[in-house]
């Protein structure tokens, strides 16, 4: 199991994120439009370079829901694959069934 407080600083990366997004978004936007002088497009570089690197969505990490494990997640199921096998073996896992041959 992963320490409470790795999961508690990537909860606090995602509320971050969404917080920063917008602006983020907006900045990005101004970087792509060629159309704009080169001097706004470098200003807006500037800008985005300023803001906190948390708000930005790759740093957070994609976690097991059950345990914090950060590798072996699987995105449908949004767990890893050790819990996945755990609840798949007993059939809590709705649609999902242990192979057998």
């Amino acid at each position: 199991m992963t320490r409470k407080s790795v999961i508690e600083k990537n909860e606090r990366k995602k509320r971050k994120v969404l917080t920063g997004q917008q602006k983020r978004e907006e900045l990005k936007k101004i970087l792509r439009d060629i159309s704009l002088p080169i001097e706004v497009r470098f200003d807006a570089q500037n800008k985005l370079a300023e803001l906190p690197r948390n708000t930005s969505k790759c740093r957070v990490r994609n976690r097991c829901t059950i345990t914090g494990r950060g590798r072996g997640y699987l995105r449908y199921f949004k767990m890893s694959r050790l819990m996945l096998r755990h609840y798949a073996s007993f059939g809590t896992v709705p649609g999902l069934r242990k192979a057998s041959w």
